[in-house]
């Protein structure tokens, strides 16, 4: 499946055109978040990179303090 609306990465504006903005002519960009399946071969990878970006701490589920909060 394709998609039809796209948005612009400058001023924000939501359209159907594939190549620029029409007000603006800036460049526009898929606004839908990838397909999720629970079968990712590729999660992995992408936790990787996100480490190594700094994106993440290590250890995965964030800083531990909902985890106390769940045991009270």
């Amino acid at each position: 499946m394709r998609w039809l609306m796209r948005r612009c990465m400058v001023c924000g504006r939501y359209t159907l055109r594939r190549d620029r903005c029409p007000l603006c002519g800036g460049p526009l960009a898929v606004p839908h978040p990838p397909r999720f399946s629970p079968e990712d071969r590729y999660v992995a990878y992408r936790y990787r990179m996100k480490l190594m970006a700094g994106l993440i701490k290590p250890g995965g589920s964030g800083s531990g303090e909902a985890g106390e909060e769940r045991s009270r």
